[in-house]
């Protein structure tokens, strides 16, 4: 089923009254007094956000605002899959797909459209099994699945020629969509880009010091913050249960993220990223009931025996953008593409575009006007 089919957001007010009536009885957790986040989300700061959640947030207004952008849906491998399609006025402009990170959101690139759009005609994709791109209907979505539907998407868009920029998941996504069509692909920019050493010794000489601090916070992520990829990658079902029943429980697991994942010069996660966006963002995966299926695409990246296999080397070149909390060396990212483009930002984290949307869309830019 090839059609396209136009598409806008409309919650029935059931649903916006059952949430608030969910938050409204949340059963509280206690908490070992003084923990502040080096245990999980404080107790005080998620009762003031469910509250504000509740009672404060307008979903109608930011509904409105994601309705402004053309959104579609279209079937591809069985599964229906979401994305906005904003056209630049310049019929020249080049295509450009988007693929966002968990637990992000194509609402998160609304700080950024108006800028982009100057340069290029925008696909912003829910990834398969996230949001409007969901739930999943099978088994078996591992990122190389998830790139093929994503260069299907822009071949019935009818775009031959096209770049591709990625987050996080997303940037792996992006990275592999050009390793499917090189001959499509002009090229792929990515933040929040994961590498990884290969295990021989010679992977570390000659270093810098900021790669050695990256490969250090690597390191520390892995040994400590690494809890929601454990479950999320063994047993997503049991959490899903849980996400899928307390929105107090699904907005905790996802703000904890932003917490830890924005610039760390911000002390809460809504001094990085505006509040209302970021709950726009946690509502969209209660709303969508897409907490189990966006974490089974971490089971099955954990268990697809091709994910970490050794591939040939692309030639489809490669931009990266890195904020500040970014642990990409670049030693590592050239085993997969030729990196041609390489900028170290002054702020930001993990949510760029959110969080600094002009050092965002700058970077993007640039890259893409070089190619």
């Amino acid at each position: 089923m090839s059609e396209i089919r136009p598409f806008r957001i409309a919650v029935p007010q059931a649903d916006l009254d059952d949430l608030r009536d969910r938050l409204t009885r949340t059963r509280w957790t206690p908490e070992i007094p003084g923990q502040g986040w080096t245990r999980g989300v404080p107790a005080g700061y998620l009762r003031d956000l469910a509250a504000y959640w509740a009672q404060e947030y307008d979903w109608r207004a930011a509904e409105a605002a994601l309705n402004r952008l053309p959104q579609f849906l279209t079937e591809v491998d069985g599964q229906t899959l979401h994305f906005a399609h904003i056209r630049s006025a310049d019929p020249a402009a080049t295509p450009l797909l988007i693929s966002h990170d968990w637990p992000g959101s194509f609402a998160l690139y609304l700080p950024v459209v108006e800028k982009l759009r100057e340069h290029f005609h925008l696909v912003l994709v829910s990834n398969p099994g996230v949001g409007f791109s969901g739930p999943l209907t099978a088994a078996g979505w591992t990122t190389a699945r998830s790139a093929a539907a994503l260069n299907e998407i822009m071949a019935r868009l009818g775009y031959d020629r096209y770049g591709v920029q990625g987050t996080g998941g997303g940037a792996a996504i992006a990275v592999e969509m050009g390793r499917q069509a090189p001959g499509k692909v002009i090229g792929i920019h990515v933040n929040g880009h994961l590498t990884f050493p290969t295990g021989d010794p010679a992977d570390f000489d000659g270093l810098t010091d900021a790669e050695q601090d990256r490969l250090r916070r690597l390191q520390e992520f892995r040994d400590d913050r690494m809890g929601f990829n454990a479950i999320q990658s063994t047993r997503p079902q049991t959490l899903a249960f849980g996400l899928h029943d307390s929105p107090a429980g699904q907005l905790a697991w996802i703000v904890e993220k932003f917490q830890e994942w924005t610039d760390p010069s911000a002390e809460l996660p809504e001094d990085a990223v505006d509040r209302d966006l970021l709950l726009t963002n946690v509502s969209l995966y209660w709303f969508t009931g897409t907490a189990g299926s966006s974490a089974n695409l971490y089971w099955e990246t954990a268990h697809d025996p091709d994910a970490w296999t050794p591939k040939e080397k692309s030639t489809v070149p490669l931009g990266v953008a890195l904020a500040v909390t970014d642990i990409t060396v670049r030693r590592f990212a050239e085993r997969a593409n030729p990196v041609t483009h390489w900028t170290e930002l002054r702020a930001g984290g993990n949510f760029l575009p959110a969080e600094q949307p002009g050092l965002y869309a700058d970077d993007v830019t640039g890259f893409f006007r070089d190619i």
